[in-house]
């Protein structure tokens, strides 16, 4: 059993993909790469198989139809056979200096009964065009050399989110956690994280800027004006994300805490797109994805509806959303995010 295996999910991914594995090449032979073509119309399935002819042992090329983001994770996973398991999207790399400490620390918990369920390191944002890499840590909520439960976890700032790019899960525990994330679905990242987080009981934070995130193309998912076209997906997600929210099986209460503002972020985000948006159809959507949180989950409504964040998004009138556009803009100019 290799110590980790890394699944990159790559679809028309010809430019990137092959810098995303040779900077996990480093790892050696405890590591597995999984590189996974998502049914791509480009070279890419030729490179993965260049890939794995290259280094036999360590790079495994996956084919499969095109499913989406979520399907090619599902589908690493499927074919992993490591310990624990890690996603890295294909224009994505990991550090050349943080990498041997990440496989040092995954190999002090490779002992049966002594695994952890989930590891969690910082993550750059490698803005296209920004001479300041901004990096996300996770300093002041989480305790550091040592493994802890959620009992122990304090209060995450705002920008300070569990994402993707930040976690290294035990592998079984996301077979046992049923996760299975839709097809033809962008933004399953954010299920990817959440729905398992309730199973996860012993943590392990190392300090250290593990994952570089390459943000700021036109076409990126995360664009804005990409997610306001693709904007459905992204509700689809959230709501998803509401099922998921069972108050009484978030505890203790720090991750109960940590999930109602994770959940808070991605309904406002999806709000403020809407009111960006501003169409009357757009409206109406931001509309029933409140409804949907009242209908389903009346709980949780009221704590986010109630929230500053719950009502500056229900301000009356144009004036009132543009109001919440300007205070997610200054929120981008803060945190970093697109």
């Amino acid at each position: 059993m290799k110590l980790l295996s890394v699944a990159i999910p790559s679809y028309n991914a010809q430019d990137y993909v092959t810098k995303a594995v040779e900077s996990l090449l480093p790892g050696g032979d405890e590591i597995e790469i999984l590189v996974v073509d998502d049914g791509s119309k480009d070279n890419t399935p030729a490179m993965a198989d260049e890939l794995e002819r290259l280094h036999p042992g360590l790079v495994r090329a996956v084919h499969k139809e095109n499913g989406g983001h979520g399907d090619a994770v599902m589908a690493g996973l499927r074919a992993a056979t490591g310990l624990y398991f890690k996603v890295v999207d294909a224009d994505d790399w990991a550090d050349a200096e943080a990498l041997p400490r990440v496989m040092e620390t995954l190999r002090g918990f490779s002992a049966p009964g002594g695994t952890i369920d989930m590891l969690i390191s910082n993550y750059i944002y490698d803005k296209v065009g920004a001479t300041h890499k901004h990096v996300v840590h996770y300093r002041g909520a989480l305790p550091q050399g040592r493994v802890f439960g959620w009992d122990e976890a304090k209060r995450f700032r705002k920008g300070q989110y569990i994402l993707m790019h930040s976690v290294i899960y035990r592998r079984q525990l996301l077979l046992d956690c049923g996760l299975n994330l839709p097809k033809h679905t962008f933004y399953v990242d954010e299920l990817y994280v959440y729905q398992p987080l309730p199973m996860v009981k012993r943590m392990y934070y190392l300090d250290a800027d593990f994952y570089h995130y390459f943000i700021g193309r036109e076409d990126q998912s995360v664009h804005e004006d990409v997610m306001i076209r693709r904007i459905d997906q992204a509700l689809l997600v959230n709501r998803t994300l509401v099922d998921e929210t069972d108050l009484k099986a978030l505890e203790p209460p720090p991750l109960r805490r940590y999930a109602l503002s994770y959940l808070e972020i991605v309904t406002t985000v999806s709000s403020v797109l809407l009111l960006k948006a501003g169409t009357p159809e757009h409206l109406q959507k931001k509309e029933a994805l409140w409804a949907y949180i009242r209908k389903e989950k009346p709980e949780v409504y009221q704590i986010l509806r109630h929230r500053l964040l719950g009502r500056l998004l229900h301000l009356p009138g144009s004036f009132g959303r543009r109001v919440a556009v300007a205070g997610y803009r200054i929120a981008q100019k803060i945190f970093g995010f697109n």
